[in-house]
């Protein structure tokens, strides 16, 4: 695709945000969804084009089924008979099934290297994060369910995006692979437990219950896919060609989906859920890169930790609420958190990516 074809797509897609924007304020919400969900996807597509603008396609089309959903939410509530909610338990086996094919025994060898690094990340992974929630929860007295979904995200561990961005960041990659690997393993144990001390008083926390959701959604489908990367190398090398495509549209199905379950609950805390969980992302990368200082850990580690904190593994938090029956309510913070996340930790790791990494170095 040439940059001058992408270049007019983008001028299309801003052209139609302001036909979305002028028909908003004129009351025509005929013209205003269908404008708004069109110049979402022009943007996205046109962005393709450019590589400084590349890494936002994703988060465009993220927005477009948000958009979507909050318009015509008939549609991706239930087809026929069946309810697209069943499917978010499938796709986010397949996604963490994807993530254990790119597992190895090296990611554990990083524990041995480097432990007090990997158990300062892990404590600030499960104790900065639930404790944010906590507090942001009360802060903006949501109703119940909405509060236990804000906390829910932050008692979640990180994902796999923290991955990409410690990458781009110029971090501590295999630190935050690290991380990642044994705060997911943690998960079915450290998730509900701070669930219960901490959302307990909001909504009921059935711990076993969710003991086993999460072994249903992470360790069954992760231990699969490391046992086939392990000993059938070649059908997980065929499988990686495929899995990051279908985990990325996995993702985008599940926060549309959810989006159109609690599309009346968006409608009164939206705004306010925005700022909470836009807080909540934020407060993440501040306390997590100035608890890792505090500890006197490189410069690179910081910004490991401080990414590994601030970007948190929402489709398991989906999966959950889903799972609890509460998806238009306890799944909305999670399915908020995804699309801001992106857009922030994208910001935040290009911004320390254009440092030399000489400089870095000078500064440890």
């Amino acid at each position: 695709m040439s940059t001058a074809f992408s270049r007019y797509l983008l001028y299309a897609g801003l052209a139609a945000l302001l036909v979305a924007i002028v028909a908003f304020l004129a009351h025509v919400p005929s013209l205003t969804g269908p404008a708004l969900v069109l110049g979402l996807l022009l943007l996205a597509w046109g962005m393709k084009g450019f590589a400084a603008l590349k890494g936002y396609a994703y988060t465009m089309v993220i927005f477009m089924g948000v958009s979507a959903a909050m318009f015509y939410p008939q549609y991706f509530i239930q087809v026929g008979d069946y309810k697209l909610s069943k499917l978010i338990l499938p796709l986010l086996q397949v996604i963490m099934f994807g993530m254990g094919t790119t597992m190895t025994f090296d990611d554990f060898i990083g524990i041995i290297k480097t432990p007090k690094a990997v158990i300062i990340g892990l404590c600030c992974q499960f104790a900065i994060m639930p404790t944010l929630g906590f507090a942001i929860a009360n802060l903006f007295h949501f109703p119940p369910e909405i509060a236990a979904g804000v906390i829910l995200i932050g008692c979640s561990p990180s994902g796999l995006a923290s991955n990409v961005m410690a990458l781009i960041a110029k971090a501590n990659v295999a630190l935050s692979i690290t991380i990642t690997t044994c705060a997911t393993l943690l998960a079915p144990v450290m998730t509900p437990l701070l669930m219960k001390l901490l959302a307990g008083q909001f909504i009921e926390i059935a711990f076993w219950s969710m003991v086993w959701d999460i072994t249903k959604i992470i360790i069954i489908p992760l231990t699969i896919g490391f046992v086939i990367n392990r000993y059938l190398k070649k059908v997980a090398d065929m499988l990686k060609d495929y899995l990051p495509f279908i985990s990325m549209a996995g993702i985008a199905v599940i926060i549309t989906i959810i989006t159109a379950a609690g599309q009346a609950s968006l409608l009164n805390v939206g705004g306010l859920l925005i700022v909470a969980v836009l807080m909540h992302n934020l407060g993440g990368y501040i306390l997590g890169y100035g608890a890792a200082r505090l500890f006197g850990m490189k410069e690179q580690d910081c910004r490991t930790v401080a990414i590994e904190v601030g970007l948190q593994n929402g489709g398991l938090a989906s999966g959950l609420a889903n799972q609890m029956g509460k998806l238009a309510t306890v799944g909305l913070a999670a399915a908020l958190f995804g699309p801001i996340m992106n857009i922030t930790g994208s910001v935040l790791a290009s911004w320390w990516g254009r440092g030399k990494a000489d400089s870095i170095s000078n500064n440890q």
